[in-house]
């Protein structure tokens, strides 16, 4: 696996194997940055469930002002080191050794937002609402952000969590990206996740 474009073009990044690690494809990378092109300059970026953490270090190539990796494998987020250091990237960055949902309730105590964040789990963990729950109720993105979720298209997510809504989807064989904005709801609106948790 290699940096697409930017800055570290063509460094090669290291990747674990036989863990559930299950790297964005370069075509996939390729498609998702050419969307954020005009958003990535100067960015607040956050990389989670990182992996090797190659979607983050894509956006420090291409000019995201700093980035946070969150991994919950102490293993993994090595790998994110040792892919950075290869990369002499020695500033931006954060690499945050802790599962999503606390690393969210980490974020919201520190007041952080983020103008983009990524959100790639597992495509058969249980932690999507829980996740995105957590990024709408603590308010993570800044104003104008971007969620980006990405699971398989058998995976459906629910039609809006809160406020965040989806706006847009791009499909590449069993892969789907789900881009999610802050929408006001209208006085009348019940949000999927209310009529879910009524419900149970």
């Amino acid at each position: 696996m290699r940096v697409i474009a930017g800055i570290y073009k063509g460094r090669r990044l290291k990747t674990l194997e036989g863990l559930s690690v299950r790297p964005t494809s370069d075509r996939l990378r390729e498609t998702l940055f050419n969307i954020l092109a005009p958003r990535i300059e100067g960015a607040r970026f956050a990389d989670v469930c990182a992996g090797s953490g190659a979607i983050g270090i894509e956006a420090l190539s291409r000019g995201a002002e700093h980035v946070t990796f969150v991994e919950s494998s102490l293993k993994v987020a090595r790998v994110i080191s040792e892919n950075l250091r290869h990369c002499e990237i020695k500033t931006g960055y954060r690499v945050i050794n802790r599962d999503a949902i606390r690393a969210a309730k980490y974020f919201a105590a520190e007041n952080r937002r983020f103008d983009i964040i990524y959100f790639d789990p597992p495509y058969d963990s249980d932690i999507y609402s829980a996740v995105m729950r957590q990024i709408a109720n603590n308010n993570l993105l800044a104003e104008d952000g971007v969620v980006i979720v990405e699971h398989r298209r058998q995976t459906p997510l629910l039609p809006n969590y809160d406020q965040l809504r989806p706006y847009r989807q791009v499909a590449q064989g069993e892969s789907l990206l789900t881009f999610y904005k802050v929408e006001a709801e209208t006085p009348d609106a019940e949000s999927a996740s209310d009529k879910e948790n009524r419900e149970q």
